[in-house]
Parts: structure tokens; C-alpha cells; sequence
């Protein structure tokens, strides 16, 4: 990873958190209002100019369509492209994550944090819940630099551990910002595809070593048809491109037997799995926008026995 790459790849995924706080219709999806304060005004415009200019790569008749139409294209690209993925694996992961609070998990785990802003949304947590967030320090400090220039005050309950957690997990780290041997909860959103198979079961293999049963985690994988499905507007196939233009190449897909296997190996059994039709039905339903369900994409939630 370059320096100041995943910085990038956050700034995006906050962009379109932000999009769709600030400009879409309601139902919101997921609200994340504060992720527009963690990107200067400069970066959303230089994200939506580039976007916009952009659009004969993700659709060459909508171009022609909207041409002129900067709103408009942007709103498409933005809800057929960039956020469905990212606004409906966080509306899921939470609400996973706040029952698994209220049945009394005390530590929570974020690999891949990025721009997360899930301690400063729920301030009435912070005596109760140990909040670790593992990410590139380059990424962290960006983070911290965003934090304070919003004014935003680290919660005490936020922990940041700066580890390139896909080459060398280390718990050692961990537990030197304070993380327990008791009942943890993992948020592993948006890496999967990036490993490969065996890289993906090393890690959740790692993770569970330590904690726990009653465990669990959250995380997103893509189906057995990723590398052939086009999707909407060819937007799977256009996913593919953009992650390999941008030198992070999609390395991993599974079948739900083969995603069966890999957590059993592990000590884990999926406690709920939802399809692409299922997320659509969940999140997506009579929406009067260009928002839906990404092809190829599923969550599952996966506890340890």
C-alpha cells in the first residue's frame, strides 16, 4: 500500500456516508451525519469532479443522458456505484453490534476502521464499551488529524492500534491499548475480497484464538460469481476495474459452503447470512432513488461456539 493510499480509500467510502446523510432521500440507509465533517470541502469536490468526470467509464448512455448534469450524474454514480455496499454492511454490522450490547458485550473490535465513526455517534457508550480501532498509521493519523480539526474530541473508551492487520495481526498490540480475554465483537467490513481464501481463514483463524466463546463478527464477502457477474450498469465488473486501476486488486471470492467450512475450521458457526435478495429486501425496498442491493455481495454474522 502507497503512502496515503488508504487514506484515499477512506476518504471515499466517508464520501459517500456523507452523500447520503447530506442528499438522499429518506429512508436513510444509514446516517452517518458526522462524516461530512471528516472531509475538508476541497476533498468532496476534487471526489465528485473526479466522479463525475468519470461517468463514461461507469455508463457511457447515462453520460449522454444527464450530460451537462453534473447533480445528476454524481447522484447516479454515488447510488448505483460507490454507497450501496458501503451504506448497508454498516446499517447491518451496527445493528448487530448494538444487540450484541445490550445482551452485555463490553469489547469491540473495527479492522479496517478507516474515517469510522461509531464512538463519536454513540457518546452514551463510553463508559460501557472498549472501543479498538486497527488500522495503517498512516490512516490513523490522518484520522486524528480530521478529528481535531473538526473539534471532535476522542472519546476516552476509543482505542487506535496502528497494524497492517491483513500481513502481521498481532494481539500483542492489542493488549497493550487495553484489550481483555472476554467477549469480543469484530467488524471486518470491506477486506475479504482483497485476501486471498487462505489469507481471509488465517486471519478469522488468528482472531478467535484469543477470545471467548460467544464471539463474533461481522464481515462482507463477495459469491462465486464475482470475476463473471456484470451487475447493473456493469457495475460489479466496473468494481473489479477501478479496485485493480487503483493497484488493490479483488483477490477472493467464495461459496457459501466453502464460507461454511472456513469458520467451522475456525470454531465458528454463522449465525445469520444475508444475500444479495435478502439485503435488498432489508434495506433497498421501494426506494424511489437508484439505490439497491450490489450483486455478488454478502454479510454474515458468525459466533464462536
Amino acid at each position: 500500500m502507497k503512502k496515503n493510499e488508504s487514506s484515499v480509500t477512506s476518504l471515499i467510502s466517508a464520501f459517500g456516508r456523507s452523500y447520503h446523510s447530506q442528499f438522499d432521500d429518506t429512508p436513510k440507509i444509514f446516517n452517518d451525519y458526522l462524516a461530512k465533517d471528516l472531509i475538508s470541502v476541497k476533498e468532496f469536490n476534487d471526489i465528485k469532479e473526479n466522479m463525475v468526470q468519470g461517468i463514461h467509464f461507469f455508463n457511457k448512455d447515462i453520460a449522454q443522458k444527464f450530460e451537462g448534469n453534473t447533480e445528476e450524474i454524481l447522484k447516479w454514480i454515488t447510488q448505483v456505484q460507490l454507497s450501496p455496499i458501503t451504506l448497508s454492511r454498516a446499517a447491518y454490522c451496527e445493528k448487530v453490534l448494538l444487540n450484541e450490547v445490550a445482551l452485555g458485550l463490553r469489547q469491540y473490535v473495527i479492522l479496517g476502521a478507516g474515517l469510522d465513526t461509531f464512538s463519536l455517534r454513540h457518546p452514551e457508550l463510553e463508559n460501557s464499551l472498549e472501543i479498538f480501532e486497527i488500522d495503517h498509521p498512516t490512516t490513523q493519523e490522518f484520522k486524528k488529524q480530521r478529528l481535531d480539526e473538526a473539534k471532535l474530541k476522542i472519546p476516552s473508551n476509543l482505542h487506535f492500534v496502528s497494524m497492517d492487520f491483513t500481513k502481521n495481526l498481532s494481539y500483542q498490540n492489542l493488549i497493550g491499548k487495553g484489550f481483555d480475554n472476554k467477549k469480543t465483537f469484530f467488524s471486518l467490513l470491506g477486506v475479504s475480497y482483497y485476501l486471498t481464501k487462505e489469507e481471509v481463514s488465517s486471519l478469522i483463524d488468528y482472531l478467535f484464538t484469543k477470545v471467548p466463546s460467544g464471539s463474533s463478527i461481522v464481515f462482507d464477502y463477495a459469491d462465486e460469481k464475482l470475476f463473471e457477474e456484470k451487475g447493473t450498469s456493469n457495475r460489479v465488473e466496473n468494481m473489479l476495474k477501478m479496485a485493480s486501476m487503483g493497484g488493490e486488486p479483488m483477490r477472493s471470492c467464495f461459496s457459501y459452503f466453502e464460507i461454511e467450512k472456513m469458520l467451522e475450521k475456525s470454531g465458528l458457526l454463522i449465525y445469520e447470512h444475508l444475500s444479495p435478495a435478502q439485503i435488498h429486501e432489508l434495506y433497498f425496498k421501494n426506494r424511489n432513488d437508484y439505490l439497491s442491493a450490489f450483486e455478488t455481495i454478502h454479510y454474515i454474522h458468525a459466533i464462536k461456539k
